[in-house]
């Protein structure tokens, strides 16, 4: 669940991470590019210790309109996206994941499809089509670099219903509308829920998101959704539907700030910290927190390389608590984890990510022992102008 990760290739930033980013790829019409993440991932300590490979990779399209077939303000974009690899978290056996490509099955997707239209000097924007909510929605810059699933959308966001909103790896329709400037936004999206989050019959639910903030040295985002249509009702163990339905919502709120340095430029530092609450029926969770610090440039003759930690917390709410079967194991009050992660380009095309956490009550789990996760990813990136 949740976002899988921009990631450090500089083709991800620009075409993966937000459609208004896809506007300004290149210099010329088109740019396209292939995205390719490799992850070893073992868990080290825990309840069950082993080792799993999983791979992702993305290829990306992205056309301005205007200079292509004089289409002012114009922007498609598109992206395919295929994963095989297996589930570390089948043995870590956390409620919120430990990889951002981990997937339930292998599977080749048309990810992204859509177009956007700005207007009034590029000060309001439309976009139509197949979209991934986090790649604006509920989206943290300074968090993007961490691997664990949390650091990308909230939990209790991703985790409503069976198969989550419209994020990775499944996304569905939608329809977006934005207004602001370099420094204020106001958004909103009406986004169709993938099949078999909330199906009843031939009939599917709309998720409704608004979001407002204040972007700079400081940025500032509040947030809410709502589902169309009532869902099921999520009960253990894992994420299981139960009897009955409820109507599902949350808030969120995010805040970022310059530490030290300057952006893009070696030394800089940039803390983030998050909350979302929910209704804590049709998930896991009654709300989570999230907060951390990356920096880029870290080692003067390393101008990429990245640092990031950072700390999550989900609190199971008590509905779900509530509802443990009998015999099931016992439930706390919540799962945290802690991240630290680092990466560095060690050629042209090739960036390597190490990365290690530590699960504290994997599952929510009163008496599971904490887990150790370790893992290496490896970026290739191509991009062809």
């Amino acid at each position: 669940m949740g976002r899988y990760g921009v990631g450090c290739a500089a083709i991800a930033l620009m075409m993966v991470s937000a459609p208004v980013q896809a506007q300004e790829a290149s210099p010329g019409p088109l740019s396209v590019g292939i995205v390719y993440k490799g992850d070893v991932v073992g868990v080290a300590a825990g309840d069950a210790r082993g080792v799993r490979y999983l791979d992702n990779i993305d290829l990306l399209a992205s056309l301005d309109l205007d200079r292509a077939v004089g289409w002012r303000g114009g922007t498609a974009f598109a992206g395919l996206l295929n994963n095989m690899g297996g589930r570390p978290n089948d043995i870590a056996g956390t409620l919120q994941g430990v990889n951002n490509i981990e997937v339930a099955g292998a599977d080749l997707l048309l990810y992204q499809a859509w177009v956007e239209q700005s207007l009034a000097g590029d000060k309001l924007s439309v976009l139509v089509g197949k979209y991934d909510l986090n790649s604006e929605f509920y989206s943290t810059d300074a968090a993007s670099h961490l691997i664990a699933p949390a650091f990308g959308i909230g939990s209790e966001l991703a985790a409503t219903g069976p198969n989550g909103p419209s994020i990775f790896p499944r996304t569905d329709l939608a329809i977006r509308l934005r207004a602001g400037d370099e420094r204020h936004y106001v958004q909103a999206v009406a986004i169709r829920a993938p099949r078999g989050t909330t199906d009843d019959g031939g009939r599917r639910s709309t998720l409704f998101v608004a979001e407002a903030g204040r972007q700079g040295r400081l940025s500032v985002a509040i947030g809410g959704w709502a589902y169309s249509r009532r869902q099921p009702r999520i009960i253990p163990p894992g994420v299981s539907t139960g009897p009955g339905e409820a109507a599902s919502h949350g808030v969120y709120a995010s805040v970022e700030t310059d530490l030290a340095g300057q952006a893009e430029q070696p030394g800089y530092w940039r803390a983030f910290a998050r909350a979302g609450w929910s209704d804590g029926r049709t998930t896991p969770f009654a709300g989570g927190v999230q907060f951390g610090v990356t920096g880029q440039g870290i080692i003067p003759a390393r101008p990429d390389s990245q640092l990031s930690i950072g700390v999550a917390s989900a609190d199971l709410s008590t509905p779900y608590r509530r509802a443990n079967p009998a015999g099931e194991p016992m439930l706390t009050g919540s799962e945290g984890m802690v991240e630290l992660t680092y990466s560095d380009r060690v050629l042209p095309f090739l960036t390597v990510q190490p990365d290690v956490q530590y699960v504290r009550r994997p599952g929510g789990l009163r008496d599971a022992d904490d887990a150790v996760v370790l893992g290496l990813r490896a970026i290739v990136a191509w991009k062809a102008l």
